[in-house]
């Protein structure tokens, strides 16, 4: 497993994060086969959030990790909070923080979370409230790291305004299909595209800039929850390229998809929402491919760019 060192937070964490989202669909005794599995594949970080299952992906995972024989000194265990869809709205409030956090270790049944992310911008943020419940996490040993997830430059600055802890993580939409991130950079100023329109404010430049480890969400999905690209039939000459680089390498089509996200300089951490052992194996052995430099313009061309 390729491990990265993320500055200001975790150390040797898998570049393969196992998001638990539809860890609910499965027994308390498949849970925690899934999660020796990933440990089994290098992966020792695992993402949650509050509104997964409505605190149910947080409760199998608390239920099967005492199964596993696994210790929790060598894992990594993040969760996300601040969505509230049962009361439709968004809340950064430091109460709903409190709440959510005290909440996440009662579920996870564990001491503390390795890292909090502020789930989505809540629009009525005040960034002091933040910093206050930050501050009582961090004092109170409950949070080690915090970060955030779909949060713009402005926004991430005006949290540093008064946030006293690194901001370490920023959890990102990013596959081959969806690549905004990376495409305004080339389509700068170019009106023959809508790939040239700015949608994120240059959120990666500003991460790579303040040391803010990107993880890429749905990195094999299309479009916003369509479905996966590897072996779709409206992706053929994706599917084309991923076969005949993943023949090179010995390894599927799913795999040589995570390579590319990995391949990024910007070191990122890809999050794998699989709940199928089998899945989460070919997704592990992206670690073991480095693309070279043509290799992956090849792909990023074949789902659909071109170059001005």
């Amino acid at each position: 497993m390729k491990m990265i060192n993320v500055v200001n937070g975790p150390q040797n964490a898998s570049a393969i994060i196992l998001g638990c989202m539809r860890m609910p669909a499965l027994s308390v005794e498949q849970a925690a086969a899934m999660i020796r599995t990933a440990a089994e594949e290098g992966v020792n970080f695992f993402d949650h959030a509050t509104c997964y299952g409505g605190g149910e992906a947080e409760t199998r995972f608390g239920d099967a990790f005492p199964l596993t024989g696994l210790k929790r000194e060598d894992v990594y265990i993040q969760s996300k909070c601040g969505l509230y869809f049962d009361r439709k709205e968004f809340s950064w409030s430091k109460a709903d923080i409190l709440d959510s956090a005290d909440g996440i270790l009662r579920r996870l049944k564990t001491d503390y979370l390795d890292a909090l992310l502020l789930h989505r911008p809540d629009l009525l943020f005040d960034p002091e409230e933040v910093a206050e419940a930050f501050d009582e996490l961090h004092r109170s040993g409950k949070v080690r790291h915090f970060g955030v997830s779909n949060v713009t430059p402005g926004q991430l600055e005006l949290l540093k305004k008064y946030v006293k802890q690194p901001l370490v993580f920023n959890q990102l939409q990013f596959s081959l299909d969806q690549s905004q991130l990376i495409d305004n950079g080339l389509y700068l100023n170019n009106l023959t595209t809508e790939r040239s329109v700015v949608r994120d404010n240059g959120v990666l430049d500003y991460c790579r800039l303040h040391d803010i480890t990107i993880q890429a969400w749905s990195p094999l999905q299309f479009g916003m929850f369509k479905g996966c690209f590897v072996d779709h039939p409206d992706f053929p000459e994706l599917n084309k390229a991923l076969g005949e680089i993943g023949e090179k390498y010995g390894v599927s089509k799913t795999a040589v998809a995570i390579a590319w996200i990995l391949r990024h300089p910007a070191k990122m951490q890809a999050i794998a929402g699989t709940m199928n052992p089998d899945h989460l194996r070919d997704i592990c052995a992206a670690a073991g491919v480095t693309l070279t430099h043509r290799e992956w313009y090849q792909l990023y061309l074949a789902s659909g760019k071109f170059l001005p």
